[in-house]
């Protein structure tokens, strides 16, 4: 009863007259470090499993910001592609205008697995009008020709392949010749020129027209050597190809060839062979002699 009549006083005391509060304080003081020690266990599981999770948080947002730079970069890489393709596209364009030939855009699939020879398998064929003989050129000059076709798909041997030999006249004074592939890879061959031939390194070499196939002025190589042998009577010639062989992904067809005959001729003048039909319907002996030109 003592202490509960105490009790009561001090409450009584302490609400009306507020006369324990400096005893409050200080008894606040003294416990406040046992009060912290007895904190202590809570707060160390409480850090231990903050930095648990931060550290999950940041390591996930470490691979985050890993695979949106590895994104970034793989974006940045196309971009820049698309636009070189898309460059090229545009020179392509432009060739195709300068060339008075129909032409197709074909995209190169893959090389060809021969060691010993330079071809490339595009993806476009017979489907699409591309016959065994038609050149294929890019924006800089010739690239090559097809060889072979299938239904979807076509074999393009490059200049510098060894069964590749073009017609070729020098820019600069007109000067007839035939490059071929294969003797140096990379590199064309200027064959049978005579040893005191008016060549000279850095001449530019074109396309004659002579075979019928090829269009006349397109560029074929540069020369990059010129050695000269007087006891055979023969120049060694060596020639860096114009065109982009190893550079580019698309490339023109140019359609110069419209059908095969019998025999594996090709028809290279549409306008002339109409020409010839329409004069075989006046005269019969002419379409009979012509006939027979064909069966030869």
């Amino acid at each position: 009863m003592f202490f509960v009549l105490l009790s009561l006083a001090m409450l009584v005391v302490d609400t009306r007259m507020r006369a324990l509060d400096a005893l409050r304080e200080a008894i606040g003081v003294v416990l406040y470090p046992f009060q912290r020690v007895m904190l202590l266990p809570r707060e160390g599981v409480r850090y231990v499993a903050e930095f648990f999770e931060v550290n999950s948080s940041v390591q996930q947002e470490i691979e985050a910001m890993r695979r949106q730079r590895i994104e970034m970069a793989q974006i940045t890489a196309q971009a820049a592609q698309l636009a070189a393709e898309n460059a090229q596209l545009r020179r392509l364009l432009g060739a195709s205008e300068r060339v008075q030939a129909p032409a197709v855009l074909v995209q190169v699939l893959y090389e060809s697995r021969d060691p010993f020879s330079r071809r490339l398998i595009v993806d476009k064929g017979s489907a699409h009008g591309l016959l065994a003989g038609m050149p294929v050129i890019d924006d800089g000059g010739v690239v090559g020709q097809v060889v072979r076709t299938l239904p979807m798909t076509s074999e393009v041997a490059l200049l510098t392949d060894r069964v590749q030999s073009i017609p070729i006249q020098v820019l600069r004074n007109g000067l007839r010749g035939i490059t071929s592939g294969g003797e140096i890879p990379g590199r064309l061959g200027l064959r049978f020129m005579a040893a005191d031939a008016d060549v000279q390194v850095g001449d530019t070499l074109v396309t004659s027209g002579l075979d019928g196939v090829y269009p006349e002025g397109l560029p074929v190589a540069v020369v990059e050597s010129v050695e000269r042998d007087a006891s055979s009577g023969f120049a060694r010639i060596l020639c860096k190809p114009i065109a982009g062989l190893d550079r580019h992904r698309h490339f023109l067809v140019l359609q110069t060839i419209t059908s095969e005959l019998p025999g594996g001729a090709k028809d290279e003048s549409p306008r002339k062979a109409v020409s010839e039909q329409n004069a075989s319907e006046k005269t019969p002996q002419s379409s009979v002699a012509s006939r027979g030109t064909r069966r030869r």
